[in-house]
């Protein structure tokens, strides 16, 4: 079974590239629009990794982090924080609220999805 990861952004441009990238190095990928959905795709199943936009509507990526990392079953997930706001400042706050890497948009696609397998390992191959 491959391992899940949860993208969020509300960028549908971002939100498909992210998506077909990660299906092809083989992971499975379900997708949130909003911080609202990342909290409800999470309540109906923890992911093995959740790519999390700082700066969506409603419920902002820094608020989704802090309020996973609130929740037991989701304190070991890592959570990659992907952002257009590359100060230090930013990227302190969201380590400081438990994302585990920060990553700038723009970003590297290949950078990417060596982030996600530092963290998760290489998929497993489908037999």
């Amino acid at each position: 079974m491959s391992q899940t990861i949860l993208v969020a952004d509300d960028e549908p441009s971002i939100l498909l590239s992210l998506q077909f990238l990660l299906q092809k190095a083989g992971y499975a990928v379900r997708v949130a629009r909003n911080g609202e959905e990342v909290l409800q795709a999470v309540e109906e199943a923890v992911p093995d990794l959740i790519i999390l936009d700082a700066m969506m509507p409603a419920c902002s990526g820094y608020d989704v982090c802090q309020r996973l990392r609130a929740e037991a079953r989701c304190r070991d997930v890592p959570i990659i924080m992907l952002t257009a706001k590359g100060r230090d400042i930013d990227r302190e706050k969201g380590l400081a609220l438990g994302a585990s890497d920060y990553v700038t948009k723009p970003f590297s696609t290949r950078e990417l999805v060596e982030t996600v397998r530092r963290r998760l390992g290489a998929p497993q191959a489908a037999p």
